[in-house]
């Protein structure tokens, strides 16, 4: 599984970082979300998929 971004449509709301701070981080200086490990664990799954749904904007995708 893997975390991708796409950065056009991400505007550094930070519900992702709210939900799994362990994961993602919004960039203070470019206010877009950096993410801090692009592939969890399976055991986080239900975790980091409910933090990328979280996205208002659509911007996370969780692949595989």
């Amino acid at each position: 599984m893997k975390i991708t971004v796409d950065f056009d449509k991400c505007e550094g709301l930070g519900m992702c970082e709210s939900m799994a701070n362990d994961y993602f981080e919004v960039d203070e200086d470019t206010d877009q979300v950096e993410v801090l490990n692009d592939t969890p664990d399976e055991s986080d799954r239900a975790h980091v998929y409910a933090a990328v749904q979280a996205c208002p904007v659509l911007a996370l995708t969780l692949e595989g």
